[in-house]
Parts: structure tokens; sequence; C-alpha cells
């Protein structure tokens, strides 16, 4: 009999592939969860792909959802994503043109959707709240209020068998200590992806600002990131 069972939020980056790990080392059997959502490329999708094979989750599933119709983000249209070539450059403020708009929300109903077919009463996500790229839906706030939704939505929950969590083990970490925690859970992190805009050559732009936030968390944590070798 399976105690514990979850849906881990997987995009093949690596804040889903060490959320993936510590599920794992929690002792669920984890359900990874995909979106081919209309992002900028696939890259990322056939990574998750190796992460769950080789990370041992008990099934991948990817969920077709076409938010490039609805447009509005660097990641799903037209507009180009921001590139500093002076990398030591803080960070500009406000929230960026790759916000997608209501992504986590989408992501989320339908990992709830997915667990409650599942008899699942976990989901794990890996947003993180401080280097997130000033993302509305990557806070725990934003988080509290979604649980508190699932709550008051679900058969299971209307029905008093057991309440939904959303774990975010990853929510106060820097992403030097993402990366510390993962390595520490021997997550293969030359199977991720983060570029937002990957080079013909399917190598990392090393200029958009999840590649920036990539390389200062692995320089902060005194390791070379693996894309790099």
């Amino acid at each position: 009999m399976i105690e514990k069972r979850a849906v881990t939020l997987l995009s093949g980056g690596l804040d889903s592939a060490t959320t993936l790990a510590i599920a794992l080392s929690q002792g669920y059997e984890v359900y990874a969860l995909s979106f081919d959502y209309g992002q900028r490329h696939s890259i990322e999708l056939e990574r998750a792909d190796r992460l769950a094979k080789s990370m041992g989750a008990k099934e991948r599933s990817t969920i077709k959802v076409d938010l490039r119709a609805i447009g509005g983000s660097a990641l799903t249209s037209d507009i180009e994503p921001p590139k500093e070539s002076d990398l030591s450059a803080p960070m500009k403020p406000g929230i960026p043109v790759t916000y997608v708009p209501a992504r986590n929300t989408v992501f989320l109903s339908l990992a709830l959707a997915y667990a409650e077919t599942l008899d699942a009463f976990d989901i794990f996500i890996g947003v993180n709240a401080l280097d997130y790229s000033g993302y509305p839906d990557c806070r725990q706030e934003y988080i509290s209020a979604f649980e508190t939704m699932a709550n008051l939505a679900t058969k299971q929950a209307v029905e008093g068998k057991q309440r939904t969590v959303i774990h975010t083990p990853l929510i106060s970490m820097s992403k030097s200590e993402i990366i510390k925690t993962g390595r520490s859970l021997n997550v293969d992190y030359s199977l991720t992806w983060s570029c937002y805009d990957p080079l013909p050559d399917e190598k990392p732009c090393l200029r958009c600002d999840s590649c920036r936030i990539r390389l200062n968390g692995f320089a902060t944590a005194g390791l070379t990131d693996p894309l790099l070798g």
C-alpha cells in the first residue's frame, strides 16, 4: 500500500529538479507533471523527461495548455526576453516581461485535478520568493491562498477525506542554497535547463535573467555549472 503519493510540478529547470529530489527523499511516490504551454522552446520538456526517469519518479505526464493563445509574456509571444551583457549588473526592479500571466494558477489547478484522480493530497512546486524575478505567483501569500481555495473546491476535501497541502520547500532559499540542497540529494544538474532563449546550438545564452540567476547561484555556492563544462 502506498502511504504517501504526491504530484510534483517538473519544468526541467534547476528548482523543479531539486523539488522532485526533496519529495522523493521524504518518501513520496511521485507523479511528475510537466506542461507544454507554448513556451519558447522544448528543451526544458526534454530535460523534464530525462530527470523524471533518472531520478525515479513513478510516472511523468505532460499536459498541453496553449498559453501562447493569450500571450502577454516574452515566453509565450514574440516579445524578446531581456538580456544583459554585464553579468554583474543588478536585476531590474518590477515584474519582468518573462512573467506569464496566471501561469502558476493554471498549473496548480491542473495539478490539483490530477492529484484528485490519483487520490493524492500533496502537491510540490518549486517556487522561490528570493530569486524569483519578481513573479507575483511565487510568493508565500499566493501559495497559501491557493491552498485555501483548493480545500474549498475539491471533492476529497469537502467530504472530509483529507486536506490538500501545497509544498514549497524552496520558498525561502537562495539559489545557492537550492543548489547545495540538490547536490546533497545527488541531483544531476547537467540534466536541467534554465535559459529563456537558448542559442541555435542549444547552449544557454548566459545573458537572460534566468541564466544570470543560475550562474550567480553556482558561483555563490562555490561550484561550476555543469552546463558550462
